[in-house]
């Protein structure tokens, strides 16, 4: 059985206003892919990694792994017009490669600080269930907005009853594939925001919460990243060892 993660890197990054795709940004002479990959590379339990990348960045990847020792990194594919047709390319393209208990680790390729210990968590919990998304308790107040008056509310959610699901999340490799067959066969959970655990759930798919990090923020915004550097500042030894 292996682990096999699954980087998302396809997205232009519109929001961060630069002439490069963010994933590729550097943040103190790295970029923020590598940091990334390298959170995969250093787990022992992984044991290979796929980058879905933009067109055109293909060779400048494979040249960053070269220089920062990502050995475990076996395929970069092109991805596709959406989050959804990107992994469902990074899932078609481990066919015939994986078996069908392969474990596989579909992450967010701007998600840089991946924690070890959760890592290990979704892993062992897909292991036993088929599937895992990492997920941490919401903590503030939801309210519902007043469909009569948009400025006013009259219904909360209670908090205890959400959760908050981000990448990275585990599947079982045949559950993984066949679902997305089934997902664009069906046209179900791959229009707009939808991801692998939404489709999942759409598809009458029960997922199993994992481990989960304050700290695995997205970078999407400038602010993201000063936040990312505060984090790399503050907290180095601990998380880039």
């Amino acid at each position: 059985m292996s682990n096999v993660a699954v980087i998302i890197a396809g997205g232009v990054g519109s929001r961060m206003n630069q002439e490069i795709p963010k994933q590729f940004i550097n943040v103190y002479d790295k970029p923020i892919i590598i940091y990334t990959l390298e959170g995969f590379q250093k787990h022992p339990e992984i044991d290979s990694i796929e980058v879905v990348c933009i067109d055109g960045w293909h060779d400048m990847l494979w040249a960053y792994a070269k220089q920062f020792n990502i050995t475990k990194l076996k395929w970069v594919i092109s991805g596709g017009n959406s989050a959804q047709e990107s992994i469902s390319k990074g899932i078609y393209n481990l066919e015939g490669k994986c078996s069908p208990e392969d474990i596989i680790i579909v992450h967010d390729g701007i998600r840089p600080m991946v924690d070890k210990s959760v890592l290990s968590d979704i892993i062992i919990k897909a292991k036993q269930h088929g599937n895992c998304v990492t997920s941490l308790p919401y903590n503030e107040q939801i309210f519902k907005v007043n469909p009569e008056d948009e400025n006013t509310t009259v219904e909360y959610i209670p908090r205890e009853t959400l959760r908050r699901v981000s990448t990275p999340q585990a599947y079982r490799f045949d559950l993984i594939d066949d679902k997305y067959h089934e997902a664009f066969e069906k046209n179900i959970g791959i229009a707009g925001s939808n991801y692998t655990n939404t489709m999942m759930v759409q598809l009458g798919v029960k997922l199993y919460f994992g481990a989960g990090s304050d700290k695995n923020i997205k970078l999407t915004t400038k602010d993201d990243l000063e936040l990312f550097k505060g984090y790399i500042n503050a907290d180095k030894d601990e998380w880039l060892k």
